[in-house]
């Protein structure tokens, strides 16, 4: 008698399954929440201090209060702390089965290893960047209404507003892809998260853009292309220093969507680097 082998699990069994896995731990719930409260605090907090010193701004800063908006709308330190907090939760995703064992049991279930990997990477991918808008969306409805009381806001209508919440949304994505390109490397949780910190955040910060080459490298990174693309009067801000060699906003969105792209592939093809 044959026995017929069982079918090949159908990509949407592996995302029902990735989704039932990311819904069921307690632990998604908190991160995703916590992390959007500190963003949307800090940033209303930023607009609130503004709106407080709107009646002593002298004429030069009025003439700039669009752009104050904009700023305020999501800072430099919410953006570290969303790129920080979405990059962990992505390499949890990852790090998280092979530190629990878990993952032996999915690969039982299903050889395909690429094929888990890249449901994990399209779920976490899609929850993030629902994540980010409704983070950046929130935030940036906030600040406004904030700065509103002082008719200091701008609509989302206002040239260059929707860039920057478009942006801040789509700093989440690229964030996590890039924390489980590292869990999936790496595999070990403590090393993983002090890894993520140090490549999106720390190494960022030390690049100069003295020559040529290292402001290629600067703009290359994730929190650097997002400060470009939310920067929307690029060096006629009489608070910002312009860059001798500046990047672009196309040069901005090139980075998000290879660094994205990178993690992706990194992240399916190293499962099969070494056994678990």
């Amino acid at each position: 008698m044959t026995t017929l082998a069982p079918p090949a699990a159908r990509f949407t069994d592996l995302l029902a399954a990735e989704w039932i896995k990311m819904r069921s731990l307690r632990s998604t719930y908190w991160a995703l929440g916590a992390g959007a409260l500190a963003v949307i605090a800090f940033n209303a907090n930023a607009a609130r201090v503004d709106a407080g010193d709107h009646p002593r701004f002298d004429p030069s800063q009025r003439d700039s209060v669009v752009e104050l908006a904009l700023r305020d709308a999501f800072t430099d330190g919410s953006a570290m702390i969303l790129l920080l907090a979405v990059a962990s939760i992505g390499a949890v995703t990852v790090v998280g089965e092979y530190a629990t064992g878990m993952i032996r049991t999915t690969f039982a279930a299903v050889p395909d290893r690429r094929a888990v990997m890249a449901a994990k990477v399209t779920l976490v991918a899609a929850v993030m960047t629902v994540y980010g808008a409704l983070v950046a969306g929130v935030s940036f409805a906030s600040t406004q209404a904030i700065l509103s009381t002082r008719g200091a806001g701008v609509p989302i209508g206002h040239p260059g507003a929707f860039r920057v919440v478009a942006a801040s949304a789509l700093l989440a994505p690229v964030g996590a892809l890039a924390g489980m390109a590292l869990g999936a490397l790496i595999r070990h949780s403590a090393t993983t998260m002090v890894a993520t910190t140090a490549v999106l955040l720390l190494i960022p910060a030390f690049i100069t853009d003295r020559y040529r080459w290292t402001a290629a490298v600067r703009h290359a990174q994730p929190i650097n292309a997002w400060s470009r693309l939310v920067d929307i009067d690029y060096g006629h801000s009489p608070y910002t220093l312009v860059p001798r060699y500046q990047a672009t906003v196309a040069g901005g969105w090139t980075t998000y969507a290879a660094w994205a792209a990178v993690a992706a592939v990194v992240t399916v093809l190293s499962v099969d680097r070494r056994d678990v």
